[in-house]
């Protein structure tokens, strides 16, 4: 999608649209129900490391032709070295998206609940919104067609956006409450672990693969690097600013009156009677889009991380390629459309993600440091910044563990 001649909305919006899903409408919203708008600065955070690591994404993928899980396969040529990348990457990318896919295409069934008073679909013995939604994803998917999947992701990050905005000047936030916590670091009594789960909501390992492979198709040579950067700049900004909504909405619906706020089944429903249905109408839209986005993305993104490790054409009408990420639809699909709760798995998925989102890190740094860059090497202040950001996702990998073996 092309807004200008200077900007390009496509890769990077992609990322945004996998970032937002009803994990973070979940994570934002409850921060805002609990703490106000207090945590605003973690976001901002968020939103600048993000920034950080797509931008090293993006440009491995314009610069060498390939997305990140094939730079990975061509880095590790001995037998053992390759065969544990591919196992870390399958764990934590397919498992993890598989696991969690259930929660995308549940969410985008909730916002469809609240937009159509359904509220109690269990009288059909299982979850039919789950199985539109997968059946919207599988369509989109299987039609082969990049370009019609970007396009239509661009569309929903660009319908969160309205409805995400509106529901909060709906809300009536507390406008200089909202600066402070933006420009004002500070945790509140046990935030903590909040704070650490919303830069992770937003900086995640699966994110890198998705937006190298994309970059390189959409992008082939280097002098195209500055559209990729716009591209961005543009996104993830949005992105963020859409999580920042949707803590403010939280803030002012929950925390301002005192309500509690127990999940996402609460969050459409619960702001009838506060704002009106048509708030309830805007923060269903925006939970459906969101999780259509993610039940699109989480799939795409599994298949080009374990297909590239695996040496797979990334071609979306590719044999081998279908068939990664529908495993991970398909799973998704079955927990959703039955409810299920996969505990184990989920756990799983937690102990494979707190070991990759470190490893990942530290090799893309490593990737783009490389000769073979030459020029489009990172710079010191580059190196620096992504150390930085390295460190954190060294806390959000231990918190992984520690929360999954319960030392949390």
């Amino acid at each position: 999608m092309k807004i200008s001649k200077h900007l390009n909305i496509g890769p990077a919006a992609m990322v945004a649209a996998a970032f937002i899903g009803p994990g973070t409408v979940v994570t934002a919203s409850l921060a805002g129900a609990n703490y106000g708008y207090a945590l605003l600065w973690a976001l901002l955070f968020a939103v600048l490391a993000s920034i950080v690591l797509q931008e090293m994404a993006a440009r491995l993928g314009v610069v060498t032709g390939r997305g990140l899980g094939e730079n990975i396969r061509e880095s590790f040529r001995r037998p053992l070295p390759r065969f544990a990348a591919i196992a870390l990457v399958a764990s934590a990318i397919l498992v993890g998206n598989a696991a969690y896919q259930g929660g995308n295409i549940a969410g985008a069934g909730m916002g469809l609940r609240a937009l159509t008073g359904d509220g109690d679909p269990s009288r059909w013995g299982f979850n039919p919104w789950a199985v539109l939604i997968a059946l919207v994803a599988f369509a989109l998917l299987w039609s082969g067609s990049y370009r019609l999947v970007e396009k239509t992701l661009v569309a929903l990050v660009g319908l969160m956006s309205l409805a995400f905005l509106a529901t909060f000047l709906i809300s009536r936030p507390d406008i200089p409450a909202l600066f402070q916590g933006l420009l004002v670091p500070r945790i509140p009594e046990g935030a903590t672990l909040t704070v650490i789960a919303l830069v992770g909501t937003t900086v995640v390992p699966y994110n890198l693969f998705l937006h190298s492979a994309s970059a390189s198709r959409r992008w082939r040579h280097p002098r195209d690097l500055p559209s990729a950067r716009s591209d961005i700049l543009f996104s993830i900004p949005l992105g963020g600013l859409i999580s920042m909504a949707i803590v403010a909405t939280a803030a002012a619906a929950f925390f301002r009156h005192q309500l509690a706020l127990q999940g996402a089944a609460d969050i459409a429903t619960s702001m009838r009677p506060l704002f009106g249905d048509l708030a309830t109408a805007m923060m269903g839209v925006g939970l459906f889009a969101a999780g259509i986005s993610s039940a699109v993305t989480a799939p795409l993104a599994a298949a080009y991380a374990l297909g590239g490790v695996l040496g797979l054409r990334p071609d979306l009408r590719s044999a081998g390629f279908r068939s990664l990420w529908i495993a991970v639809l398909v799973t998704g699909a079955g927990v959703a459309t039955l409810e299920l709760e996969p505990v184990q798995v989920i756990w799983f998925a937690q102990v494979a993600n707190g070991l990759l989102l470190p490893v990942v890190t530290g090799f893309l740094l490593w990737e783009m440091n490389t000769p073979r860059l030459g020029e489009y090497r990172n710079s010191r202040w580059q190196n620096l910044a992504g150390l930085l950001v390295l460190l954190v996702t060294v806390m959000l990998g231990g918190r992984s563990l520690m929360s999954a073996f319960g030392l949390l």
